[in-house]
Protein backbone atom coordinates (compact mmCIF):
# COMPACT_ATOMS: atom_id res chain seq x y z
CA UNK A 1 0.00 0.00 0.00
CA UNK A 2 1.09 3.49 -0.55
CA UNK A 3 1.40 5.73 2.44
CA UNK A 4 -1.95 7.96 0.86
CA UNK A 5 -3.57 4.17 1.13
CA UNK A 6 -2.53 4.02 4.12
CA UNK A 7 -4.00 6.97 5.30
CA UNK A 8 -7.04 6.13 3.34
CA UNK A 9 -7.47 3.12 5.75
CA UNK A 10 -7.01 4.73 8.54
CA UNK A 11 -9.51 7.14 8.01
CA UNK A 12 -11.98 4.14 7.10
CA UNK A 13 -10.99 2.56 10.67
CA UNK A 14 -12.01 5.54 12.67
CA UNK A 15 -15.13 5.51 10.70
CA UNK A 16 -16.96 2.02 11.48
CA UNK A 17 -18.53 1.15 14.28
CA UNK A 18 -16.25 -1.40 15.77
CA UNK A 19 -12.89 -0.95 18.30
CA UNK A 20 -9.58 -1.72 16.95
CA UNK A 21 -6.60 -2.41 18.71
CA UNK A 22 -3.11 -0.75 17.50
CA UNK A 23 0.26 -1.55 18.99
CA UNK A 24 3.20 -0.09 19.95
CA UNK A 25 6.26 -1.04 18.01
CA UNK A 26 9.35 0.53 18.85
CA UNK A 27 11.25 -0.75 16.08
CA UNK A 28 11.55 -2.20 12.64
CA UNK A 29 11.61 -6.05 13.99
CA UNK A 30 8.72 -5.45 16.76
CA UNK A 31 6.42 -3.11 13.93
CA UNK A 32 6.88 -6.38 11.60
CA UNK A 33 6.18 -9.11 14.38
CA UNK A 34 2.87 -7.40 15.12
CA UNK A 35 1.76 -6.77 11.40
CA UNK A 36 2.27 -10.34 11.39
CA UNK A 37 -0.43 -10.87 14.57
CA UNK A 38 -2.85 -9.22 12.44
CA UNK A 39 -3.38 -5.71 13.76
CA UNK A 40 -5.25 -3.55 11.74
CA UNK A 41 -2.98 -0.34 12.29
CA UNK A 42 0.53 0.56 14.36
CA UNK A 43 1.42 3.25 16.52
CA UNK A 44 4.63 4.40 17.64
CA UNK A 45 5.48 5.11 21.29
CA UNK A 46 7.97 7.65 22.19
CA UNK A 47 9.09 6.14 25.58
CA UNK A 48 9.76 2.94 23.02
CA UNK A 49 12.07 4.78 20.66
CA UNK A 50 13.99 6.88 23.29
CA UNK A 51 15.00 4.02 25.45
CA UNK A 52 16.03 2.37 22.50
CA UNK A 53 18.59 4.97 22.23
CA UNK A 54 19.37 4.63 25.68
CA UNK A 55 17.42 7.68 26.89
CA UNK A 56 14.05 9.00 29.02
CA UNK A 57 11.14 9.45 27.34
CA UNK A 58 10.83 12.81 26.24
CA UNK A 59 14.30 12.70 24.82
CA UNK A 60 14.32 12.42 21.06
CA UNK A 61 14.54 15.00 18.81
CA UNK A 62 12.17 16.06 16.31
CA UNK A 63 14.61 14.98 13.41
CA UNK A 64 15.05 11.54 15.01
CA UNK A 65 11.29 10.57 15.20
CA UNK A 66 10.74 11.78 11.47
CA UNK A 67 13.72 9.06 10.54
CA UNK A 68 12.08 6.62 12.99
CA UNK A 69 8.43 7.12 11.17
CA UNK A 70 10.14 6.79 8.14
CA UNK A 71 11.57 3.65 9.11
CA UNK A 72 8.61 2.00 10.41
CA UNK A 73 6.33 3.16 7.66
CA UNK A 74 8.34 1.45 5.14
CA UNK A 75 8.06 -1.75 7.28
CA UNK A 76 5.11 -2.72 7.04
CA UNK A 77 1.39 -2.13 4.92
CA UNK A 78 -0.58 -1.13 7.80
CA UNK A 79 -1.35 2.10 8.73
CA UNK A 80 0.97 4.23 11.33
CA UNK A 81 -0.06 6.68 13.65
CA UNK A 82 2.88 8.73 15.53
CA UNK A 83 3.47 9.52 19.29
CA UNK A 84 4.76 13.07 18.39
CA UNK A 85 4.51 14.62 21.53
CA UNK A 86 3.90 18.23 21.83
CA UNK A 87 4.76 18.46 17.99
CA UNK A 88 8.74 19.46 19.30
CA UNK A 89 7.94 23.38 19.02
CA UNK A 90 6.40 25.85 21.25
CA UNK A 91 5.53 27.94 18.39
CA UNK A 92 2.46 27.09 16.10
CA UNK A 93 4.57 27.67 12.66
CA UNK A 94 6.46 24.61 14.40
CA UNK A 95 3.74 22.75 15.05
CA UNK A 96 2.65 23.02 11.49
CA UNK A 97 5.98 21.81 10.33
CA UNK A 98 6.37 18.78 12.69
CA UNK A 99 2.85 17.30 11.32
CA UNK A 100 4.26 18.10 7.46
CA UNK A 101 7.18 15.97 8.21
CA UNK A 102 5.41 12.98 9.63
CA UNK A 103 2.96 13.28 6.46
CA UNK A 104 5.81 13.21 4.45
CA UNK A 105 7.63 10.30 6.26
CA UNK A 106 4.40 8.03 5.61
CA UNK A 107 2.24 8.17 8.72
CA UNK A 108 -1.11 8.13 8.64
CA UNK A 109 -1.93 9.72 11.77
CA UNK A 110 0.10 11.92 14.38
CA UNK A 111 -0.73 13.41 18.11
CA UNK A 112 -0.68 16.89 20.06
CA UNK A 113 -0.73 16.50 23.74
CA UNK A 114 -1.27 19.73 26.17
CA UNK A 115 1.67 18.56 28.26
CA UNK A 116 4.42 21.01 28.27
CA UNK A 117 7.59 19.77 30.05
CA UNK A 118 9.71 22.89 29.96
CA UNK A 119 7.18 24.55 32.52
CA UNK A 120 6.27 21.56 33.64
CA UNK A 121 2.26 22.03 33.48
CA UNK A 122 -0.63 21.56 31.17
CA UNK A 123 -0.63 24.39 28.62
CA UNK A 124 -3.78 26.95 29.22
CA UNK A 125 -6.50 25.70 27.44
CA UNK A 126 -6.71 28.90 25.08
CA UNK A 127 -3.03 28.36 24.03
CA UNK A 128 -3.15 23.93 23.81
CA UNK A 129 -6.21 25.24 21.25
CA UNK A 130 -4.32 27.07 18.98
CA UNK A 131 -1.69 24.77 18.68
CA UNK A 132 -4.05 21.87 18.03
CA UNK A 133 -5.49 24.10 15.11
CA UNK A 134 -2.25 24.53 13.66
CA UNK A 135 -1.67 21.14 13.74
CA UNK A 136 -5.30 20.20 12.56
CA UNK A 137 -4.61 22.90 9.93
CA UNK A 138 -1.02 20.93 8.48
CA UNK A 139 -2.34 17.35 8.89
CA UNK A 140 -5.90 17.87 6.64
CA UNK A 141 -3.91 18.05 2.92
CA UNK A 142 -6.56 18.12 0.56
CA UNK A 143 -7.26 14.89 -0.75
CA UNK A 144 -4.80 12.75 1.69
CA UNK A 145 -5.53 13.99 5.20
CA UNK A 146 -3.84 12.83 8.61
CA UNK A 147 -5.70 11.50 10.92
CA UNK A 148 -4.86 14.18 13.89
CA UNK A 149 -5.40 13.20 17.84
CA UNK A 150 -5.42 15.67 19.99
CA UNK A 151 -4.19 14.46 23.77
CA UNK A 152 -5.34 15.56 27.39
CA UNK A 153 -2.75 14.53 29.65
CA UNK A 154 -4.30 16.14 32.78
CA UNK A 155 -5.06 11.62 34.18
CA UNK A 156 -1.03 11.39 33.75
CA UNK A 157 -0.08 14.32 36.08
CA UNK A 158 -2.00 14.16 38.77
CA UNK A 159 -5.11 16.35 37.35
CA UNK A 160 -8.20 13.84 38.25
CA UNK A 161 -10.82 16.16 37.32
CA UNK A 162 -12.98 14.68 34.60
CA UNK A 163 -14.54 17.20 33.72
CA UNK A 164 -11.84 19.54 32.97
CA UNK A 165 -11.21 16.95 30.53
CA UNK A 166 -13.58 16.13 28.90
CA UNK A 167 -13.86 20.58 28.62
CA UNK A 168 -10.51 20.45 26.95
CA UNK A 169 -11.19 17.43 24.42
CA UNK A 170 -14.30 19.19 22.91
CA UNK A 171 -12.29 21.69 22.55
CA UNK A 172 -10.30 20.21 20.88
CA UNK A 173 -12.56 18.32 18.98
CA UNK A 174 -13.71 21.56 17.95
CA UNK A 175 -10.17 22.92 16.74
CA UNK A 176 -9.85 20.42 13.89
CA UNK A 177 -9.08 16.56 16.16
CA UNK A 178 -10.21 13.69 14.31
CA UNK A 179 -9.73 11.92 17.41
CA UNK A 180 -9.28 12.36 21.15
CA UNK A 181 -7.20 10.42 23.89
CA UNK A 182 -7.45 11.12 27.70
CA UNK A 183 -4.31 8.67 29.11
CA UNK A 184 -5.36 7.08 32.30
CA UNK A 185 -9.47 6.42 31.69
CA UNK A 186 -9.47 3.89 33.78
CA UNK A 187 -12.73 2.66 33.91
CA UNK A 188 -16.06 1.66 31.63
CA UNK A 189 -18.46 4.20 33.14
CA UNK A 190 -15.12 6.89 32.52
CA UNK A 191 -14.71 5.76 29.12
CA UNK A 192 -18.37 6.26 28.42
CA UNK A 193 -18.63 9.49 30.03
CA UNK A 194 -16.24 10.80 27.99
CA UNK A 195 -17.16 9.20 24.63
CA UNK A 196 -20.73 10.43 24.90
CA UNK A 197 -19.30 13.97 25.82
CA UNK A 198 -16.79 14.33 22.75
CA UNK A 199 -18.84 12.62 19.96
CA UNK A 200 -15.41 11.75 17.61
CA UNK A 201 -13.54 8.46 17.91
CA UNK A 202 -11.86 8.35 21.38
CA UNK A 203 -8.86 6.56 21.73
CA UNK A 204 -8.34 4.70 25.05
CA UNK A 205 -4.72 3.47 26.92
CA UNK A 206 -5.34 -0.19 27.80
CA UNK A 207 -4.42 -0.76 31.28
CA UNK A 208 -3.52 -3.50 33.21
CA UNK A 209 -6.61 -4.60 35.57
CA UNK A 210 -8.77 -2.15 33.60
CA UNK A 211 -11.68 -2.85 31.06
CA UNK A 212 -10.86 -5.23 28.39
CA UNK A 213 -10.57 -4.30 25.14
CA UNK A 214 -14.45 -5.61 24.09
CA UNK A 215 -15.67 -3.73 27.35
CA UNK A 216 -13.81 -0.42 25.87
CA UNK A 217 -15.48 -0.82 22.67
CA UNK A 218 -18.73 -1.34 24.55
CA UNK A 219 -18.56 1.83 26.24
CA UNK A 220 -18.04 3.87 22.79
CA UNK A 221 -13.69 3.69 22.63
CA UNK A 222 -12.93 3.63 19.07
CA UNK A 223 -9.30 2.83 19.13
CA UNK A 224 -7.31 1.09 22.23
CA UNK A 225 -3.53 1.79 22.28
CA UNK A 226 -0.76 0.26 25.00
CA UNK A 227 1.80 3.02 25.17
CA UNK A 228 5.27 1.31 25.96
CA UNK A 229 4.04 -1.40 27.64
CA UNK A 230 5.17 -3.60 24.96
CA UNK A 231 9.04 -2.45 25.08
CA UNK A 232 8.94 -1.60 28.88
CA UNK A 233 8.28 -5.68 28.99
CA UNK A 234 10.52 -6.46 26.30
CA UNK A 235 13.09 -4.62 27.97
CA UNK A 236 12.64 -5.25 31.57
CA UNK A 237 12.66 -9.63 30.22
CA UNK A 238 16.25 -8.91 29.72
CA UNK A 239 16.64 -8.13 33.56
CA UNK A 240 15.16 -11.33 34.57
Amino acid sequence: MTPQERRTRFHELHAREQVFVMPNPWDIGSARLLAGAGFHALATTSAGLAWSLGRDDYGITRDELVTHVGALAAATDLPLNVDSERCFADDLDGVAETVRLLHDAGAAGCSIEDWNGGADRIDPIEVAVERVEAAAAAAHVDGDPLVLTARCENLLHGIDDLDDTIKRLQAYRDAGADCVYAPGLATVESISTVADAVGVPVNVLALPGGPTVAEIGDAGGRRVSIGGSLASTAYGAMMV
